[in-house]
């Protein structure tokens, strides 16, 4: 079993599912996990856990992640993007300077409602499989992130953005809550994840790749290099064992709280945090 990381670009109409299942027949292997859902219309980079790598997999979904977006403004759908029946049609009527304008009101920590069309579970059902069936949740907002908002391009009534967002905000509903502080609704007619961990799209390997590779695992990450992004420390000789065994190793001045990944020269040791003066593991992977 191969034990890393795989950046996979993400082709339109496959379901992140769609993306594991493929990806467990090309590596012969079960233990496969994803950092983050793609929407099926949405395209781009899915980081993607390999054996040990699935148990270390929310500390690249904790990392922040950056998106290329296209809303057509005027028109709302019930999922937020195209794949979506259409709710709401109105009249377009702000200028580029009042778009520029609305954005700055939606940087830092912002109160944001899930939408209907979500993997988010209610008792024991995801949210859009309940959409489906007709059945409407109320899910209370919740603060999110938004590092960076950026006009790209605006020819009425279609915006481009970049955003660079933490973990749980939802780029549709972004859209749609910019359109109606303009007096409109909006939904996403393209979206790209062109960052996510620390990892760039540009490193990606599609599908097509994968499967006409005589040996796909050379594409995989060592789990030390997929937690690149991390701040990191090298083990002293004396802690090895401790370590190894899943005890506290001593701490480093300056370090932050966490997660910090311990290395053994080029090898990950495991993930820990501050605890006081030491350091205590989160996921042990030696």
């Amino acid at each position: 079993m191969v034990d890393g990381f795989l950046l996979v670009d993400k082709p339109t109409a496959w379901t992140s599912h769609d993306v594991i299942a493929k990806l467990r027949g090309i590596l012969g292997m079960r233990k496969v996990g994803h950092a983050g859902t793609l929407d099926p219309m949405a395209t781009g980079l899915l980081v993607v856990g390999l054996g040990k790598g699935t148990r270390l997999l929310r500390f690249v979904q904790d990392l922040p992640k950056e998106y290329q977006a296209t809303a057509l403004f005027g028109v709302a759908t019930d999922s937020g993007d195209a794949d979506g029946q259409v709710i709401a049609d109105l009249p377009v009527a702000f200028t580029e300077e009042d778009l520029r304008g609305a954005l700055s009101g939606f940087v830092g920590t912002i109160q944001q409602a899930p939408p209907a069309f979500s993997a988010i579970k209610r008792d024991g059902k995801r949210l859009h499989e309940l959409a489906r069936a007709g059945i409407a949740v109320e899910v209370e907002p919740r603060p999110v992130e938004i590092h960076e908002l950026e006009l790209v391009e605006f020819v009425t009534p279609t915006a481009t953005l970049r955003v660079r967002c933490g973990k749980g905000a939802y780029i549709r509903v972004l859209a749609d809550d910019i359109a109606k502080a303009l007096g409109t609704r909006a939904h996403l007619v393209a979206l790209c994840r062109v960052s996510s961990g620390g990892h760039s799209l540009d490193e990606a390997t599609t599908i097509g790749e994968l499967e006409a590779a005589s040996d796909p695992s050379s594409f995989v990450l060592t789990l030390a290099a997929g937690l690149g992004a991390l701040q990191s420390v090298q083990l002293p000789s004396s802690q090895r064992t401790t370590a190894r065994h899943g005890g506290p190793i001593e701490s480093v001045p300056d370090m932050g709280q966490g997660p910090i990944a311990v290395l053994d020269g080029s090898d990950l040791v495991g993930v820990y945090r501050s605890d006081d003066d030491r350091l205590v593991p989160e996921v042990v992977v030696a």
